[in-house]
């Protein structure tokens, strides 16, 4: 969610965000009354599923038309531009499908506080004093009910570009998913959009009070807020003047912040420019709310939805419940629940089982980082999918930059072999380093065995970010934050993918040879993992029995995808300088249940490369195996 300030933790938690965690209960709720529209049904119902494992292409919304190429620090739109909902055509769509996509993630689309003079349209003007960066947070969200004025050439048609957006974007078979931010909102909230009935976070707050189950916000009575002591040399915008920009922010009481800071004077570094919403969590981290029995981690979505009906339940799970409604009438496929380990199990059970009733196909992916809490969130507040960071990611990081083993590898997935299914598997996204950066590998090309291990290993959905395709280093210092991530805090270009983008036409036409390489590496292996349903069959690893193989080191790693069809050996060198030659061997228990004949055995490499032959021989099987530095091979036969 990269709110955060500099360097500084995103998992440094208060007392009550750690309480939070370990909710594992339930709550209630009175029946909905929201519908979800037919026509925006229509377009889910006509896609078909695809064969093989889902692809998620993650695109910073803000940034992913934008042409311009000026990169000023702390630029202005006019200075660096920005793109638009608009710029994402029939073309740009065409070549996200291309790389085997099924699902995109606009990233950013939510109205949230920035530094833009929107008075003309009625938006009220945001302090930067608790905005970070000129173009602002994405999950500091000011308007639930609307999206980033920035994002649409008519800022007063900006829903009606989004809806367009969205339309396009089924015509060409891809679903649709958007962020919610359920831990807190911008310190400045304020709907313009929201339906006739809905009240703003906080308009019925009684503000004598730190806390009242259905109060929104947590206050400290009595003081008013503070703005941080800066850090680093900090000033908002760089330190061009601005009329607010004057170390004040008028809010009293002072409110919780969004990391859980009880202070009035947060700390530079907690996430000052929002305020955490109550879900009914007392000050004490008990819980003011119907907890959910641990059989319901055994029960269906349906079950728990019945369960929460006629249930009182705080009215800031009403609130969110109802944004999601109000999306999925407009035709949003599922959400990404930003920091979701910092709100209550027993919500999740009561919101993710609401939207399953409206869509029983949305997908919903959350963020959590407490591996501890990983079944939990699946079983009992049943998310369909979760990052795979701490231990997939993380791992194959380590192996990247040359500081860990592929021992590791096999390490994490027996350890998640229960819910690798729904473990998402990334190598960047918006708050990760890019791969290309010094800080993370300085190079794209070291991404390739791990991608390859990372999209075929499970059966879970793959995830890719915008420009990682083409080798994106994140090198600019685009004013808030430091460089190698992209920002998503200011205006900017993103050098990489814009020679991809090519002024629009989103041909590739001004990618090197070896970014067009690279494009059709993640092009092949995407749509191969789409294509194939052998990767939603079973696994077992190679690496154990391999190791002791001549030729196979620490840097080697192999495993085998296989189902009543087919079977597929998938063999990876994460070695940058040296070429690997060996014998991989099988264990003859696999061979027998796969039932293969004495003999030769043709295996094709699907990724491109040459053929090989899988030797059947009494007692031994092996497959003759030639990677290239950073080379991987996937012999189907």
């Amino acid at each position: 969610m990269h709110k955060l300030t500099f360097p500084v933790s995103r998992y440094a938690l208060s007392a009550l965000a750690l309480a939070m965690l370990v909710s594992c209960g339930k709550t209630e709720m009175p029946t909905p009354t929201a519908q979800v529209s037919a026509a925006a049904q229509t377009p889910q119902q006509a896609m078909p599923s695809p064969a093989g494992k889902t692809v998620v292409y993650q695109m910073f919304t803000r940034l992913f038309g934008n042409s311009n190429s000026a990169n000023q620090p702390w630029g202005s739109i006019e200075q660096n531009g920005v793109g638009k909902f608009n710029d994402i055509n029939d073309a740009a769509l065409a070549g996200i499908k291309e790389l085997g996509v099924s699902h995109v993630w606009y990233t950013g689309v939510l109205h949230h506080a920035l530094i833009r003079d929107y008075s003309a349209y009625g938006i009220s003007n945001d302090d930067p004093d608790v905005v970070k960066g000129r173009a602002g947070s994405p999950y500091a969200v000011k308007d639930y009910y609307s999206v980033n004025p920035d994002l649409a050439v008519d800022p007063a048609k900006r829903l009606e570009e989004f809806q367009a957006l969205i339309n396009r974007t089924h015509q060409h078979g891809l679903k649709v998913i958007i962020d919610i931010v359920p831990n807190h909102v911008a310190r400045h909230y304020q709907s313009l959009d929201k339906p006739a009935g809905v009240e703003d976070f906080g308009a019925s707050d009684d503000t004598s009070v730190e806390y009242k189950r259905d109060n929104n916000f947590y206050y400290v009575v009595g003081q008013p807020f503070q703005v941080p002591v800066a850090q680093n040399g900090y000033q908002p915008l760089g330190g061009e003047a601005h009329p607010l920009a004057d170390g004040q922010f008028a809010e009293n009481p002072a409110k919780w912040t969004g990391n859980g800071s009880r202070l009035a004077q947060p700390d530079f570094n907690d996430w000052y420019e929002t305020v955490k919403i109550n879900y009914g969590v007392k000050p004490d981290g008990s819980y003011d709310f119907d907890r959910l029995p641990a059989n319901y981690a055994d029960k269906s979505v349906a079950e728990h939805f019945a369960f929460w009906q006629g249930k009182s339940v705080p009215n800031s799970w009403l609130k969110f419940r109802d944004i999601a409604y109000y999306w999925l009438e407009k035709g949003v496929d599922g959400f990404r629940f930003d920091m979701a380990e910092m709100v209550p199990v027993e919500f999740w059970s009561f919101l993710n089982s609401s939207i399953k009733q409206k869509n029983p196909d949305a997908f919903l992916l959350a963020e959590v980082y407490n591996p501890a809490l990983y079944r939990d969130y699946l079983h009992q507040g049943k998310m369909d999918y979760l990052y795979d960071k701490v231990e997939m990611y993380d791992s194959l990081k380590l192996i990247m930059q040359g500081k860990g083993s592929t021992d590791r590898i096999a390490q994490v997935q027996q350890g998640m072999a229960d819910i690798e299914s729904h473990m998402l598997h990334f190598l960047e996204n918006h708050d990760e380093q890019r791969i290309a950066s010094p800080e993370f590998a300085g190079d794209a090309n070291k991404a390739k065995p791990a991608m390859v291990v990372s999209t075929l290993i499970s059966s879970s959905p793959t995830m890719l970010y915008f420009g990682q395709e083409v080798g994106e280093a994140g090198a600019l210092d685009s004013g808030f934050g430091d460089p190698s991530r992209t920002s998503i805090f200011d205006y900017a270009g993103v050098p990489a993918h814009q020679a991809w983008l090519n002024n629009g036409k989103y041909d590739g036409g001004l990618l090197t040879k070896e970014q067009q390489q690279l494009r059709q590496f993640y092009r092949v292996l995407l749509n191969l993992s789409a294509s194939e349903a052998v990767f939603k069959g079973q696994y077992q690893p190679l690496h154990q029995l391999n190791k002791s193989t001549a030729g196979y080191t620490d840097k080697s790693y192999a495993f085998v995808r296989f189902d009543s069809k087919d079977k597929v050996v998938v063999v990876s060198n994460f070695d940058a300088e040296a070429s690997q030659r060996y014998e991989l061997q099988l264990p003859a228990e696999l061979v027998q249940q796969w039932q293969l004949n004495q003999g030769e055995h043709q295996a094709k490499d699907l990724l491109g490369g040459a053929d090989s032959v899988l030797k059947v021989e009494q007692g031994k099987t092996s497959l003759k195996v030639e990677l290239p530095p950073l080379g991987s091979a996937v012999y189907k036969f």
